[in-house]
This record gives structure tokens, C-alpha cells and sequence, in this order.
């Protein structure tokens, strides 16, 4: 069974209205973190007031934002989903009324014992972790930990995967795939002959 996909870092409109018309896309991801090369600003969010996903869900993506925040931004979409990165509790992360996502940086073994804090979440993302810095590595963890894993949530793999390791994400079987600077021809910047090539791969 082919895994969902989602493109995450999304903050060029162009972009956006060429991959609204790929199939095999389900999510759309658009980071709120302004230390992150892809952090939309509102000029951008301007644009998606009325922006038509048709049959590809939009995610919101917050490092330790504010609840007002995360009110305002999310309000342009909807009903999106949030996805947080940061050291949000699960009671912050439901207050929100939003089916949520939560990362989980995955350093070792160890890592995995944060799954049982977030027990209100509909899926758990697997990223890999860095010191210091949350999402938005471009690097991938050693997906043998989580090979096997009994999960009640669904689980989406992030972190690096492009077109020379798809094959072997799709091994770990993911209930959805992320990806982000695999598909981009520099940084912050999504190529959408990249997300085809990728997309090729999948279906």
C-alpha cells in the first residue's frame, strides 16, 4: 500500500498553483516559523484567504507559537491541521480544537518514550533530531528505530527523503511520507519537476 504524501514548506504561489493540479498529493504544509527559510509571511497568507486546495488538505506548521498565533494564522485555511515541532504539552496542542500533528525528534531508542505524551494526536511525525534546531534539518534519522513500531496514531515520516532514498522510506511503511528540501533546487526553493519525479516513484 502506497503511503500518503504530503510537500511541506510551501511559501511561493506559483509553486502552490502547480502542484494543486499534481494527483497523489494529500497534504499541503506551510510553516509558521520565522527562522525557517520557508516561513510564510503575509503577503502569502494573503493569497490563500479564498485559495482553493480542492482535494489536498492543508497543514499549519508551529515551533512553540502563541495560541493567538496560531488562532490568526490558521483562520486563512480550512479547516487545516496543526503540525507542532516545538515542546508544546498535548493538552496545548488539543486545546486548539484542530486535528493536530506532533514531532518527534528521533535521536535513538530513547526518542520513542515521547509518543506516550501525545495521546490526543491523529498522527505522530518522525524527524530526526539535531541540537538546537527543530524541523528543517534536510537530514534523515536511522529509520530501523522506528521499524516495527506499534503506534496507536498513524505515522508520517520527515527528514531528507528525496528521490534517491523514497524507495527505502517507503520500506519503514509510512501512513504518509513528508517532504520538504527534497524537492527543492536550492534552498527554500520548491521545484515541481522534483515533487513529479518523486511522485513517479510513489504511484
Amino acid at each position: 500500500m502506497k503511503p500518503f504524501t504530503k510537500i511541506c514548506g510551501i511559501s511561493d504561489f506559483h509553486f502552490l498553483n502547480e502542484i494543486i493540479e499534481l494527483e497523489g498529493i494529500n497534504y499541503l504544509g506551510f510553516i509558521f516559523y520565522e527562522k525557517s527559510p520557508r516561513y510564510v509571511n503575509q503577503k502569502f497568507l494573503n493569497k490563500l484567504k479564498n485559495f482553493n486546495f480542492r482535494d489536498k488538505r492543508p497543514v499549519c506548521v508551529y515551533v512553540n507559537a502563541s495560541k493567538e498565533y496560531i488562532k490568526e494564522t490558521s483562520s486563512y485555511f480550512k479547516d487545516p491541521i496543526l503540525q507542532f515541532h516545538g515542546d508544546e504539552t498535548n493538552e496545548f496542542c488539543k486545546s486548539h480544537k484542530n486535528e493536530f500533528w506532533k514531532a518527534i525528534r528521533i535521536k535513538d531508542h530513547e526518542s520513542l518514550k515521547e509518543i506516550t505524551n501525545y495521546n490526543s494526536a491523529s498522527a505522530i511525525l518522525f524527524e530526526s533530531y539535531k541540537k538546537g534546531i527543530y524541523g528543517g534539518s534536510g537530514e534523515s534519522f536511522d529509520w530501523k528505530i522506528i521499524e516495527n513500531i506499534n503506534l496507536t496514531q498513524k505515522n508520517v515520516l520527515s527528514g531528507g527523503i528525496s528521490i534517491k532514498n523514497v524507495d527505502n522510506a517507503i520500506r519503514t511503511q509510512p501512513w504518509c511520507i513528508d517532504i520538504n528540501s527534497g524537492v527543492e533546487s536550492s534552498i527554500g526553493i520548491k521545484d515541481t519537476n522534483l515533487v513529479k519525479d518523486i511522485l513517479k516513484k510513489l504511484y
